[in-house]
């Protein structure tokens, strides 16, 4: 069984991964939501600080108008975010230029990132940040055999 299938199916927990794997977003987006989840994608290809990251994921993640555009205001955003049963994908493809040119505000995200996958509080949250970067501490989700 692929990892993403396994995190779909329940047999591995929502948290954040690394994910090398070169699938299609819109296969991505099909399993995801096939299986009941909510599937959301992050293009970071273009994104090499705090603001424009929190721009784009505001619109990723369709945060309501009121989001404050920093760091503890994602995090409060992420704990209102309710994706019914299952809960949410969030496909990260392209996070290696925010952690390369930023790395004070990617250590950030991740941290706000790995406390929300952990906690189950408002429905599961699993983030799949795809490709390779700078040594992160992230669990590897295994590519489909």
């Amino acid at each position: 069984m692929s990892g993403l299938a396994a995190l779909l199916a329940g047999h591995t927990p929502p948290k954040v991964y690394q994910w090398h794997n070169a699938a299609s977003v819109e296969d991505v987006r099909h399993a995801v939501e096939k299986a009941g989840w909510c599937f959301r994608y992050l293009d970071g290809w273009t994104i090499e600080d705090k603001e424009t990251f929190l721009k784009a994921t505001a619109t990723s993640l369709e945060l309501p108008d009121y989001f404050g555009e920093n760091l503890d205001a994602l995090a409060d955003s992420l704990d209102d975010i309710d994706c019914g049963e299952h809960g949410m994908v969030l496909l990260w493809d392209g996070w290696s230029p925010l952690a390369r040119h930023d790395e004070k505000a990617f250590g950030k995200v991740k941290r706000i990132l790995d406390k929300r996958a952990e906690s189950d509080r408002r429905g599961k949250l699993a983030v799949i940040m795809r490709g390779e970067g700078p040594g992160i501490e992230a669990e590897e989700l295994p590519i489909k055999h």
